[in-house]
């Protein structure tokens, strides 16, 4: 007998491979591809053991590289970021470029017209023998020997005149009698030329430091002794009652009410008086010193050293403005309150 197809052994007669189901093709493809190849079994054994920590090895150099675009990006904004800033400071002071422009303009047009019309060295020397002139007088000590003789001076005038004209002022605002009396010879002894006093000065004092000083005081005397009178009597008057109506003594009020108000006038007066100091010892060393810059130029021109001239003035214009600068940067420490900032020169 044939067996039957339920018994499971054989085929079953007329199906063929070929001629087998959907189903049963579908099953056995499945199982293909479930079933690994022996190839793929040695690479998993051997191979998968030392790829893991290659593996390993790539990512964490990958992860320990810096972002460089990142890095990149961020100082790119903060540059961004830094120019901004610059850019909104010039604005609020376009001096910052344009005092440096002005500069090299000026030198500069001054060095070509030399050169461009050959004009002699002793009538304008081009600004680059200026240079030299005041570099081989730097180095070899002389005008800081002599630039040490004419500050000392000068602050030493600026200082008796500053204090003298306080000591004045504070008086002559608060005595009439006073104004009327003294003011006018002040007046007139202002109107003086100090060139002819100078002579005078250093036949009674003599050729050293102390004349100087002297002359230098007489000059720079007067702006500030009428900054401070103006100052103490520009006082609110409703200020003024107020304190009285306190009962507060008249050196009270002084203190509290009058001196205040008026710091600003006195600062603005030494802002001119100490230019002035500078004016004034150089006026006193042109008539008759044995040191200082003004000797040195005096001295220069006995033997047509135009470059050096030119050299002292520069120590010159470098040093008045410093010294602005420094009453400047005291009265903005002094009147704290006061944003403004009115040039005096």
């Amino acid at each position: 007998m044939g067996r039957s197809p339920a018994s499971g052994h054989g085929e079953v007669p007329g199906l063929s491979r070929r001629n087998r189901g959907p189903a049963e093709s579908d099953r056995r493809g499945r199982l293909l591809h479930q079933r690994p190849h022996r190839r793929d079994q040695q690479v998993r054994r051997s191979g998968g053991r030392q790829a893991r920590p290659r593996i390993q090895a790539v990512t964490e150099s990958v992860a320990s590289r810096p972002p460089e675009n990142l890095g990149s990006g961020a100082s790119r904004a903060s540059a961004r970021r830094g120019l901004a800033r610059l850019a909104a400071r010039i604005r609020q002071r376009p001096e910052w470029i344009c005092v440096p422009l002005t500069l090299v303009l000026l030198i500069g047009g001054w060095e070509w017209y030399v050169k461009a019309y050959q004009v002699s060295a002793v009538i304008l020397p081009p600004p680059s023998q200026i240079v030299r002139a005041l570099y081989s007088g730097l180095a070899s000590g002389v005008y800081v020997k002599a630039l040490g003789v004419t500050l000392q001076a000068i602050v030493l005038g600026f200082l008796l005149s500053a204090s003298l004209a306080f000591v004045l002022g504070t008086l002559i605002s608060q005595i009439r009698l006073l104004e009327a009396t003294v003011y006018p010879y002040v007046v007139a002894l202002q109107t003086l030329p100090k060139i002819a006093i100078a002579p005078l000065i250093l036949v009674w004092v003599g050729l050293g430091i102390e004349s100087k000083i002297i002359i230098a005081a007489l000059v720079s005397f007067f702006p500030m002794l009428v900054n401070t009178i103006v100052g103490l009597k520009s006082t609110s008057a409703d200020k003024l009652e107020l304190m009285h109506a306190l009962t507060a003594s008249r050196v009270k009020t002084f203190f509290l009410v009058q001196l205040p108000e008026a710091l600003p006038y006195i600062f603005a007066g030494l802002q001119i008086g100490i230019v002035l100091a500078v004016l004034g010892a150089i006026v006193g060393e042109f008539v008759g010193a044995k040191a200082g810059l003004g000797y040195l130029i005096i001295q220069m021109n006995y033997t047509m050293d135009v470059a050096g001239m030119f050299a002292v003035l520069v120590i010159l214009g470098v040093m008045g403005v410093t010294l602005n600068l420094l009453i400047t940067f005291v009265r903005r420490r002094v009147i704290f309150w006061q944003r403004t900032d009115v040039s005096t020169i």
